[in-house]
């Protein structure tokens, strides 16, 4: 049971199976509302999981999903549960100008206050596309009055990752409240860790990722900030043939025990919002500087 640590911060980045970044090169936007969605089965599946553990979490949402799921993001905030954008439709930030970045997160915001009914406070970048390339983005975030966001990942990876960023939460600018809030890694032998969750949380035993938040909790006395994505408990998805077989690996691998690894996940650590979490962060930050 969980004991007495921290708040974590639960996420869903609510995308469709075809709008991962893995399959960006095999599947066009275009092809995109020609296929089956299945993203408000898995949601709904996502729902009951939470209500059963009674736990609450932030769905970060793709404004194209929000667009042609109303519904779905009404059922959302009737459960307890706070709506955040995920951007439009999945492009990376890396890919955008300050403008077109602008627009992204203008449409997407409006699309999901809309279907939701609730302000949307925070933002999750696709991919965890703010980096050392893209720092501006949190200029723009300010300026369109984002509380927090969650897009930074401060490790190495070939897709993504801002390895000198810092691994806890911080204000990213001098004149803003804006506060990033990194997704968690952990330290081992002098390296740092993915441990947020995702494909690692997947395809490595439970073991690593209850050690991993321990260790966030108790030795460092941080909240630790995971995430997943719907299409991840969804072992009957479509297959996609012709993706590499890189990414056909790291997308189907232990999707039929996904859900069961979630349960324990839930019971065994504290849960809560991210909008809650980046309260308190923000209040810490404050502290520090003082």
């Amino acid at each position: 049971m969980p004991g007495s640590g921290p708040v974590n911060g639960l996420s869903v980045d609510v995308e469709d199976w075809f709008h991962v970044g893995a399959f960006e090169n095999v599947i066009e936007r275009s092809e995109w509302d020609g296929l089956t969605s299945r993203v408000e089965r898995n949601v709904d599946r996502i729902l009951a999981l939470f209500d059963e553990a009674g736990v609450k979490g932030t769905f970060f949402t793709l404004g194209w999903v929000a667009q042609r799921n109303g519904a779905l993001l009404r059922r959302i905030a009737d459960h307890g549960h706070e709506l955040a954008s995920h951007g439009w439709d999945h492009a990376r930030v890396h890919t955008l100008d300050r403008v077109r970045f602008a627009d992204d997160l203008r449409r997407a915001q409006l699309e999901i206050e809309d279907a939701g009914g609730m302000r949307v406070a925070g933002y999750r970048a696709p991919s965890f596309s703010i980096d050392a390339r893209t720092p501006w983005a949190f200029e723009v975030l300010a300026e369109q009055g984002y509380a927090y966001s969650s897009s930074v990942a401060p490790i190495v990876h070939d897709h993504y990752g801002w390895r000198e960023a810092p691994r806890f939460a911080f204000r990213p600018l001098a004149d803003a409240p804006l506060v990033e809030i990194p997704v968690t890694t952990a330290e081992f032998a002098g390296r740092r860790l993915a441990a947020g969750g995702g494909g690692f949380f997947r395809v490595l035993p439970y073991g690593f990722s209850r050690w991993a938040i321990r260790q966030v909790n108790q030795r460092d006395d941080r909240p630790a900030v995971f995430y997943f994505h719907p299409w991840e408990i969804d072992p009957g998805q479509p297959r996609v043939a012709n993706a590499p077989l890189r990414s056909r690996l790291r997308h189907y691998t232990n999707l039929d025990a996904m859900a069961g690894k979630l349960g324990r996940l839930l019971r065994d650590f504290r849960w809560g919002r991210m909008d809650a979490l980046a309260r308190r962060e923000a209040r810490r930050t404050v502290e520090m500087a003082a």
